[in-house]
């Protein structure tokens, strides 16, 4: 069970606040999407569910997040651990310096495996699962930049794969990417989520269409609604989601 479970959650930078009272239950095992227009909270409560904010200086939570019945901000917690379970993939493609083989071993080996033979099954294994093996296995050793943008995201997503996280967040995934590689990257989120939590941050409305089986408008730091995907884009029952959706505002 990977499911996110968020109660009363208010954040801040500063004084600003970016997310007002979000309380939402994200399912195992589906696709969810966060829609909504540039600033309004989308990628803040993303980052939440990893901890990422936690390196941003000035800022404040009230509210829990579960994941797994576990609250994730309790002092207990060990951040590494949480982001071992929970994966980030982030809108630029972002390879290390190092041959396509290195970057997916780097995160195996800094969590201390150094199994040569379990490694390159575990390397070959998350490229398959990232639809990047058939293009890459002959040129393990050549450097990760070598690759187009649209691999080298898929390269990302095998990078985080490669430590067996449970949950997979996904911030724009496609959005620096050409038409190809993101259909190439959607037709992997489909595959993907038959194993793995995931929660997309799209500005993208027919993505979001696409690939989530539930979206959450977000206006203004608010959960605006909150439901299957083809409610929110056939009946949304919000004027606001309506008019966002059709292109009225934002």
């Amino acid at each position: 069970m990977n499911s996110i479970e968020t109660k009363n959650l208010d954040f801040y930078y500063g004084d600003f606040q970016a997310l007002k009272s979000i309380t939402m239950e994200i399912p195992e095992k589906a696709v969810t999407a966060f829609i909504g227009p540039s600033g309004c909270g989308k990628s803040t409560y993303l980052r939440l569910f990893n901890r990422m904010n936690d390196l941003i200086l000035d800022t404040k939570m009230t509210g829990t997040i579960h994941i797994d019945g576990e609250n994730i901000y309790a002092k207990h917690v060990l951040v590494d651990e949480l982001r071992k379970k929970v994966g980030m993939v982030f809108q630029k493609p972002n390879p290390f310096p190092k041959t396509i083989f290195d970057n997916i071993a780097y995160g195996l080996r800094v969590n201390g495996e150094n199994n040569k033979t379990f490694i390159e099954n575990r390397v070959e294994e998350s490229l398959k699962g990232a639809a990047l093996w058939e293009e890459v296995k002959d040129k393990l050793k050549k450097s990760a930049f070598e690759l187009s943008g649209g691999q080298q995201q898929r390269l990302c997503i095998a990078r985080c794969l490669a430590i067996k996280p449970s949950i997979i967040l996904m911030d724009e995934p496609a959005s620096a990417l050409d038409p190809i590689s993101t259909s190439k990257i959607e037709e992997l989120i489909h595959q993907l989520k038959k194993d793995y939590t995931i929660v997309i941050v799209t500005h993208n409305m027919q993505q979001a269409a696409r690939v989530s089986d539930r979206t959450a408008f977000f206006y203004l730091g608010e959960l605006i609604e909150y439901d299957d995907t083809k409610t929110i884009f056939m009946n949304p029952s919000v004027e606001a989601t309506q008019n966002y959706i059709t292109g009225r505002f934002g």
